[in-house]
């Protein structure tokens, strides 16, 4: 019996979530995902250090924002030369409400990307599923470059990315649950499990509308919330869960299909008023928005105190 990662590979696009390039080889996903979390992590190895004293030292003259994009550019780089399919690199979360700011810097990026030799074609650029953040994505879809809307908790979000023609979203299952169950005081099963039932409505209404915007389930807590969203596009997943399922040779069902999809006609775009009075209607997409782009924002600053202590 093949063992439930493969039996996933069969249904789903597996998508590594992580910087770690010895774990991406080892689990042969077909994308991987970064963030500044995981980027901080990455680099803080030992295996890491030459490199990156090199890199600094090289570019010793540029602003910490810089360096900062060259060093996750440079992962990225490596991680495309391993996958066949894309990687996720994320624009910094400090801009995350100043839509020409993140266009900007997404697209010194892609150039980032271009001048290291890099398929560009293949890197999804990462922004935070503000307003703002949405706005930016749009206007660098029509310009080709693809977009990854991340930090996604309400419904409200996930219209609006298909609204505005976004290449893939990432609902954060795992943080929505752990919201509810501080909230609620209990641990939930996965058939209560709100990040769970998230991404499946999420699925359901681009799937009966006809929106190509793809949905990657991100931030899984146990293996039991990766199986109950087994078909869908995309799910990005730890290397200590990749591991379980490799070693789990039960049997996967299939969760999520098209096969029974009744066509409806898409609703009208959400208004920015709209966006954000459904966004606010749901507390724990709104608390859960802010502490994830004030912790990448963190993670951000202390990658920047790590390159600077490589300055000559």
């Amino acid at each position: 019996m093949p063992s439930k990662l493969e039996q996933l590979r069969e249904i789903t696009d597996v998508v590594a979530d992580t910087g770690d390039i010895e774990a991406i080889r080892r689990h042969r996903p077909q994308d991987a995902t970064t963030n500044p979390a995981l980027v901080l992590k990455a680099v803080q190895q030992t295996s890491y250090e030459t490199a990156l004293r090199a890199l600094v030292q090289q570019h010793s003259k540029e602003a910490p924002e810089q360096l900062q994009d060259r060093t996750a550019v440079s992962l990225g780089t490596e991680i495309l030369s391993i996958v066949p399919g894309y990687v996720s690199t994320e624009v910094d979360a400090r801009l995350s409400y100043d839509a020409p700011a993140m266009v900007a810097r997404a697209e010194q990026l892609i150039g980032l990307y271009e001048a290291a030799g890099a398929d560009s074609k293949r890197v999804l650029i990462k922004l935070a599923a503000t307003w703002e953040g949405i706005r930016a994505a749009e206007i660098l879809e029509k310009r080709g470059i693809k977009c990854n809307l991340t930090l996604l908790f309400s419904f409200s979000q996930a219209r609006a990315c298909a609204d505005a023609g976004v290449f893939l979203v990432s609902p954060f299952v795992g943080r929505i649950l752990d919201w509810h169950q501080a909230k609620e005081g209990r641990s939930l099963s996965v058939s209560e499990d709100p990040g769970v039932k998230s991404v499946q409505t999420i699925y359901h209404y681009y799937k009966t509308r006809g929106y190509q915007t793809i949905v990657m389930g991100a931030s899984f807590r146990n293996q039991a919330e990766i199986e109950a969203l087994a078909g869908c596009d995309k799910l990005t997943i730890s290397p200590d869960l990749l591991a379980a399922l490799d070693a789990d040779t039960g049997t996967l069902e299939r969760s999520l299909s098209t096969s029974n999809i009744e066509p409806i006609s898409k609703e009208p775009a959400l208004s920015e008023a709209a966006y954000r009075w459904g966004h606010n209607e749901d507390p724990m997409a709104v608390e859960k928005l802010a502490e994830g782009i004030r912790k990448f924002a963190i993670d951000q600053e202390s990658l920047a105190k790590r390159l600077e202590a490589f300055r000559d």
